[in-house]
């Protein structure tokens, strides 16, 4: 066995560990296992130490990338009953929350109204939204909206995994900045307020941290 061969091998547990989040959702786990195996021989490939990234950081986002082509071309996935009602009771509590404190709930906040873990949560919420609205600032004083489809939840769960990884990368206040944003669903303006920035430096950065992330995730 060569050195490649031996890395590769090496790390067959990153597979198993994305390939777990997948089972009984009406594909076989061998077939699971069989694409995420593609996405690390790839990862392995492209690798390049010198980015100063881990490997696994690197290599999950690949190996999820061939496990959701499965449930692309798979066209039996649905959404669970279970979640569907998770979904309506997210969104009335949701509602109800910002009806009475006169904002939206945080995941984390609607996770413990609910019961839930913050990741069902936040699967509660995706999968009741047909588009997800990103808000993208290209000038620091406005900011332009752009629909994007939105993915059945067994991909948000794997866009999750792989933007946890990203996140790892960044300086801790980065990351900050965008769970504040984006997990925390607070504007810039109240970003801004929370790091003792203003939103003009706020979107700017956030722009930047951004393009960080899809080139990571890419």
């Amino acid at each position: 066995m060569d050195d490649r061969q031996a890395f590769i091998a090496g790390n067959t547990g990153l597979v198993h560990a994305c390939a777990q989040r997948f089972r009984g959702r009406g594909i076989e786990y061998d077939d699971l296992f069989q694409a995420g195996c593609v996405g690390l021989v790839k990862a392995a490939d492209r690798f390049d130490a010198g980015r100063g990234l881990r490997f696994s950081t690197y290599a999950v986002p690949v190996i999820l990338g061939e496990i959701k082509r499965l449930f692309r071309e798979n066209t039996t996935v649905s959404v669970s009953r279970s979640l569907r009602e998770l979904s309506m009771k997210a969104r009335r509590e949701s509602e109800s929350f910002a009806a009475r404190e006169g904002r939206t709930p945080a995941v984390s906040e609607l996770a413990e109204i609910l019961g839930v873990t913050v990741e069902e949560a936040a699967l509660a919420l995706e999968a009741g939204l047909p588009a997800l609205s990103l808000t993208v600032g290209d000038d620091g004083e406005e900011e332009s909206q752009r629909d994007v489809a939105q993915e059945a939840p067994q991909e948000a769960v794997s866009e999750r995994v792989a933007l946890e990884q990203a996140l790892d990368t960044l300086e801790e206040r980065d990351r900050k900045l965008i769970t504040t944003r984006y997990f925390g669903h607070c504007t810039q303006s109240e970003t801004a307020r929370q790091l003792g920035m203003t939103q003009v430096q706020v979107s700017r950065r956030e722009k930047k941290i951004l393009q960080i992330l899809r080139s990571a995730l890419l």
